[in-house]
């Protein structure tokens, strides 16, 4: 017999609102909220395990709800059947076929991040603060297929709703890596990876500049840019030459221009 769930007041429901809305408890529980089946498929495909399901019966078929539940191998997946008025509740968007999950966090160290080529291509930024830019540079990132993404200092956690939905799921496409400025750039040194730091000072045109080796690009807040940490280890500071009357663009804009320029340099083949 699977749960049922129909109470706005069920203590269930109550935790999992605390459990979308607040950071700490993401962090305390080592779970995060999930809706929508694209999302859902995504994570899946990347490796995250399911541990609970909730579903709207007459909203998705049972065998997909099943179907998911099978991918967690390691432990049983607990299912329940909610009705309409506690999915509109919990849903974070309004047209998400009916499915919520409750997902395990992992836990982004920069060494489990694996390389399958000795050129591997980055993306790192530091002290992103809106998710809609964190979650439109993970869409820039999926979308030039970089072998990571790295977020130095973060200011949120990775699964805020906010981010997720504006990554339309490319938080679980992407490969991501966490940790302070001091351990990226000792992680990159390490790995004999260039930095390409984003900056206005001694900075080179973003196209004079050799992309086609391991290479790093670094960004910063559209407000005070990159720590001078960033700077005094850069190989090379890279800029996009500004031809209006504004000297900056948004972040996320500006990752896509330089990592397209290196995937162009590259011939899209790495």
């Amino acid at each position: 017999m699977l749960k049922k769930i129909t109470s706005l007041q069920n203590k269930e429901v109550k935790w999992l609102l605390q459990l979308q809305e607040k950071s700490r408890n993401r962090k305390k529980e080592g779970m995060f909220i999930l809706e929508g089946q694209r999302e859902i498929d995504l994570a899946v495909k990347g490796n995250y395990k399911p541990l609970h399901l909730y579903f709207v019966p007459e909203m998705i078929d049972f065998q997909k709800v099943l179907e998911i539940a099978r991918h967690n191998s390691e432990q049983p997946v607990e299912i329940s059947e909610i009705n309409r008025e506690v999915y509109e509740k919990l849903a974070y968007r309004g047209s998400t076929e009916g499915l919520i999950g409750v997902f395990e966090n992992k836990t982004h160290e920069l060494e489990d991040l694996k390389f399958n080529t000795p050129t591997p291509l980055l993306l790192v930024a530091e002290a992103p603060e809106k998710p809609g830019n964190i979650g439109a540079i993970l869409r820039t990132a999926d979308a030039a297929a970089v072998d990571a993404v790295i977020i130095a200092n973060p200011r949120t956690d990775l699964y805020n709703p906010n981010i997720i939905r504006s990554s339309v799921g490319c938080i679980f496409t992407n490969q991501i890596a966490t940790g302070s400025t001091s351990e990226i750039i000792q992680f990159l040194l390490r790995h004999n990876i260039r930095i390409y730091a984003a900056a206005l000072q001694a900075s080179e045109a973003y196209h004079l500049v050799d992309f086609k080796k391991a290479s790093a690009i670094v960004m910063g807040t559209e407000a005070t840019g990159l720590s001078k940490e960033w700077l005094e280890n850069s190989t090379q500071n890279i800029i996009i030459p500004m031809q209006g009357e504004i000297d900056s663009m948004n972040v996320s804009v500006a990752a896509g221009i330089l990592i397209f320029e290196a995937k162009r340099q590259r011939d899209f083949k790495n």
